[in-house]
């Protein structure tokens, strides 16, 4: 036991030591980032500054960079906070060599350079299968929401957006003449000559997020549109096939009418059975209750319906009177899109696993089988349904400028559709339910060898998924892309953006692959 603690000299002289290259472990993840800054091309950083003329020096744009790349790599993206840990943390003091840049200009930089961060994700992600890492043997696709910068109290409806608007024109409007008159009166008399009236003292900014909120309300209503078209044409498709007494095996598109499609059934069996109906003995009596069953179960199934369909009349009135009393005060009467005032590029979606709702975007991901981001996107669609296509494209582009090439892309049920099985690109399985539905098939309900020709591509993928050993290799893609997910949002810390607007957050995401990346190739060269 010791006779007395440790001293505590504050006043010490030359507490650390002189040369900074020694105030952290040579190993540190510091020296690795400022390693790999040096050698990327960053040509695109300098060719926006100027220097040799007079002026105080701005900060070196390297820099700048390697201070992003390792603040997300430590899980910190607030700008403040990073000027902060800039004065009072060893590892960023040694990255600004003690000239600690102010938030504003960490905010400007990461601002005016969207097109670098995604070069930059491109180059770390080459510099891994450099180092022997990105399989794409087999690759995985899921996307995870992501909060917006925004807050949901700033949704707005169509009509409280346009009301908003028109006050404000006639507002403008009403003060101009106010100032024209002011104006004429006092020159009138002066004696001076008429000069062009004074720039109006409106509220600019709120004029403008109200602008920008009109124009993204009228791209929704012109998107929803299109896709209510194509979804009546599906659904009319389908009820057609149906009326034209053809068998088709595959699911009702959402939203078809129910209640013509039970009768359409029924038609059909009708039609089928007429034959029988009419025949006399033992065989033909059985016969005849099956019809009788069957007729009778789709009348009992078009009963349902019709019931349902009132029901959900039902609950959809009662359901639009709770929101509109409850948004009264807020959003007026009307209804039509909602709109976020503070990020009108960003939607209110639905979180899985019963985890409410979210103002934010729908961040894809695409992950090779030893868990590096090969390809981003960033979608306003709640669901991953039409996600599939320009995923696979951002990655499918980067892994061919590396010269390799992808073998099977493994996807959830959320990208199950005859559009993404069918479209081209490499081998995939995409799950038609839930994993533990296609393992219970597999193992319950097992086939073998290639689909039959005559399926359709939905039961051909479900014929394959019965494979156990195709079940096998889909088991890999939890494995492969959710534990990258978990890493972005605790490790990263990208549970929210810290910018604003589709282009802006696509870039932060590109950022924050790229910091991820790193931080698993400097785990995989240092060990």
């Amino acid at each position: 036991m010791a006779r007395s603690y440790r001293p505590v000299v504050r006043d010490q002289e030359f507490l650390l030591p002189p040369n900074m290259a020694d105030w952290l472990a040579g190993d540190h993840l510091v020296w690795f980032v400022l390693d790999v800054v040096e050698h990327l091309d960053t040509s695109a950083l300098h060719a926006e500054r100027r220097i040799g003329g007079v002026g105080r020096a701005g900060y070196d744009p390297d820099m700048l960079l390697a201070l992003m790349i390792y603040a997300y790599a430590t899980g910190q993206r607030s700008s403040r906070r990073i000027e902060q840990l800039c004065a009072d943390h060893v590892a960023y003091r040694v990255l600004c060599a003690q000239d600690p840049p102010d938030h504003t200009t960490i905010a400007r930089f990461r601002a005016a350079h969207d097109d670098v961060f995604t070069d930059v994700f491109a180059q770390v992600l080459r510099l891994c299968a450099q180092a022997g890492m990105v399989r794409v043997g087999s690759i995985a696709i899921d996307g995870t929401k992501i909060a917006a910068n925004a807050s949901t109290s700033a949704n707005r409806s169509q009509q409280w957006v346009t009301q908003q608007a028109r006050r404000i024109a006639e507002a403008a409007v009403s003060e101009a003449a106010a100032v024209d008159a002011a104006e004429d009166a006092a020159e009138a008399a002066s004696g001076a000559q008429a000069r062009p009236p004074a720039e109006l003292s409106t509220p600019a900014g709120r004029a403008a997020a109200i602008k920008k909120a009109m124009q993204e309300i009228a791209r929704q209503d012109a998107a929803h549109a299109e896709a209510d078209a194509a979804d009546h044409a599906a659904q009319e498709q389908y009820l057609q096939r149906i009326e034209a007494g053809e068998i088709v095996s595959s699911r009702p598109p959402a939203g078809v009418d129910q209640v013509r499609l039970y009768q359409a059934r029924i038609t059909r069996e009708q039609q089928r059975l007429a034959p029988l109906i009419g025949v006399r003995g033992t065989a033909q009596a059985h016969q005849r209750a099956a019809i009788r069953r069957i007729i009778k179960n789709a009348e009992a199934g078009l009963h349902r319906a019709q019931q349902d369909q009132a029901a959900r009349v039902a609950d959809r009135r009662g359901s639009a009177a709770r929101i509109r009393a409850r948004n009264l005060a807020r959003r007026g009467s009307g209804g039509g899109p909602l709109v976020n005032l503070t990020d009108p590029e960003a939607r209110l979606m639905v979180q899985g696993s019963g985890s409410g709702s979210v103002q934010g975007y729908n961040s894809q991901l695409v992950c090779s089988d030893d868990h590096l981001v090969i390809g981003v996107h960033v979608s306003q669609d709640a669901n991953d349904l039409h996600c599939w296509t320009p995923a696979l494209a951002a990655a499918t582009t980067q892994i061919d400028a590396l010269g390799k090439t992808i073998g099977l892309v493994l996807a959830d049920n959320g990208y199950f559709t005859k559009a993404n099985l069918t479209s081209p690109g490499p081998d995939r399985l995409i799950a038609p339910g839930s994993g533990r539905d296609v393992h219970h098939d597999a193992k319950h309900h097992p086939t073998q060898g290639p689909p039959p020709p005559d399926l359709s591509p939905t039961e051909a993928m479900r014929h394959t998924l019965r494979d156990p050993d195709q079940a096998r290799r889909y088991k890999r893609r939890s494995a492969t892309v959710e534990p990258v997910i978990g890493h972005l949002k605790d490790r990263i810390g990208l549970r929210r953006y810290a910018r604003r607007g589709l282009a802006a957050v696509t870039a932060e995401l590109h950022l924050a692959a790229a910091a991820l990346n790193l931080t698993r190739l400097y785990h995989a060269t240092t060990g």
